[in-house]
């Protein structure tokens, strides 16, 4: 079992005292395994994922990644296993503008310690972006700086990738082109990829489907 996340629970504070948004999350993620994390808005799909990704911390529960339960770690642990083991997909993209397309990719990979160029190179190729490597991200379509976000998660080789709405900020064609891209290579490499998604029909492309309601999955 690559992922195991038991009673994972998560409150934020209101102003008549905290709000529970997680209320006891049990899941468990195989290696290789795509899962869809669907559910309304403020359901906590973003939240369960940034805790699963070590972005964040719960109130109670564990939260096993290949053996390491990340959710007693400090900062500088989850940290770390972010670097070596999980891929974050964001729907902002949030690539370093400064940084043109080649370099993007190869920055998480390169704190991980394990920067190919060969490799980066075959990724940046299989998205369709060997003509814009030299370019920087306001140089780029939507579509485009989501599959450098892709390529940048995937050049690191992590064993998970979590994506929060990936496609959500680009039109359905480029939507569907990019999430078929993503899920063939996630394939290749061997990863799990759970992605939280508002999409029934991207969902749909997923080994399993899970549904956050009201702090709990169904």
């Amino acid at each position: 079992m690559l992922l195991r996340v038991t009673d994972l629970k998560k409150s934020y504070a209101g102003a008549d005292g905290p709000v529970p948004v997680l209320r006891g999350i049990d899941m468990q993620v195989e290696a290789g395994q795509t899962v869809a994390l669907t559910g309304e808005s403020g359901s906590g799909k973003s939240t369960l994922l940034h805790l699963i990704g070590g972005l964040d911390t719960a109130d109670e529960g564990k939260i096993i990644l290949e053996g390491r339960e990340i959710s007693r770690m400090n900062d500088a642990g989850r940290a770390a296993v972010r670097r070596s083991s999980v891929g974050i997909i964001f729907q902002q993209f949030n690539l370093i503008p400064s940084l043109d397309v080649a370099a993007n990719i190869a920055f998480q990979a390169r704190l991980a310690g394990s920067y190919n160029t060969s490799e980066a190179n075959a990724l940046a190729a299989s998205l369709g972006l060997t003509e814009h490597l030299r370019k920087y991200p306001e140089q780029l379509s939507g579509g485009q700086q989501q599959r450098v976000a892709i390529a940048r998660a995937l050049a690191a080789k992590p064993k998970l990738i979590l994506a929060d709405e990936p496609t959500g900020n680009l039109d359905e064609a480029t939507a569907g082109e990019v999430m078929a891209q993503m899920l063939a290579l996630v394939s290749q490499t061997g990863a799990a990829l759970v992605m939280v998604t508002h999409s029934p029909r991207l969902a749909t492309q997923m080994e399993r489907q899970l549904h956050l309601s009201k702090g709990m999955l169904a």
